[in-house]
């Protein structure tokens, strides 16, 4: 346990992450305990990793105030993570803390996306993860099989406002729609086929029999090659 007091060790719950076009990745924090100066180094207890804090800010609208120190109870704004995500814990090194941390629904519609030029292709990827990073209800997927990439998010609108976000704020064009299916087959009975083979080679016939066999599996075991040739 641990009192949410100036003269305890530092610790802090990273609340939201925010793509600012002047400060670069904000990530909000709200402090429970401790206090914290402007250009130390905290410890990310998720990671594991060490982070040195840039710059304290508090947030007036679209104004921003420079701090040299924060204290418990106080929300701010903090820059120079190089890995952070929604819901991570910050503390001293010398005394980890973990907070409880925060739960987010999976998501439940999809569409896939595609650039439009190539100079969008270059950006979308980049602008897709910093959406990314700011919300984790929304994700992005590669498919496997397509090739297409896919968002996910909670609704339609959801989605919408994304799409409208990356053309408003990251300037990259894209064309939405429903994902490729990529149809798959396979074995749902077992079938027999014989042939004969015979052919004349240097006054000798070479004659043979074969017997193929192809069964199904057991599902998810993969394909399995049996040579009973004797």
């Amino acid at each position: 346990t641990r009192s949410p007091g100036d003269d305890e060790p530092f610790s802090a719950l990273a609340f939201k992450i925010l793509a600012d076009p002047f400060a670069g990745r904000l990530a909000f924090l709200r402090v429970y305990s401790g206090s914290l100066e402007a250009g130390k180094t905290v410890l990310n207890v998720n990671t594991g990793k060490r982070e040195r804090i840039q710059r304290l800010l508090r947030m007036h609208a679209d104004k921003r105030e420079d701090l040299k120190e924060v204290r418990a109870g106080d929300i701010v704004a903090a820059v120079g993570f190089k890995e952070i995500r929604t819901g991570d814990t910050l503390s001293v090194q010398e005394y980890p803390l973990l907070l409880e941390q925060m739960t987010f629904a999976e998501p439940v519609i999809y569409m896939a996306i595609e650039p439009r030029t190539k100079a969008d292709q270059d950006k979308l990827g980049g602008a897709l993860q910093s959406l990314a990073d700011e919300d984790p209800s929304f994700h992005v997927r590669k498919d496997p099989d397509s090739g297409q990439t896919v968002i996910w998010g909670m609704g339609e609108l959801h989605l919408e406002i994304l799409v409208d976000r990356l053309q408003r704020e990251h300037k990259v064009d894209c064309n939405v729609g429903r994902p490729q299916v990529a149809y798959r087959e396979t074995v749902t009975r077992k079938a027999v086929e014989l042939a004969e083979y015979t052919r004349d080679a240097g006054g000798k016939t070479n004659f043979a029999r074969v017997e193929l066999t192809v069964e199904p599996g057991e599902k998810g075991e993969g394909i399995t090659f049996v040579n009973e040739v004797a």
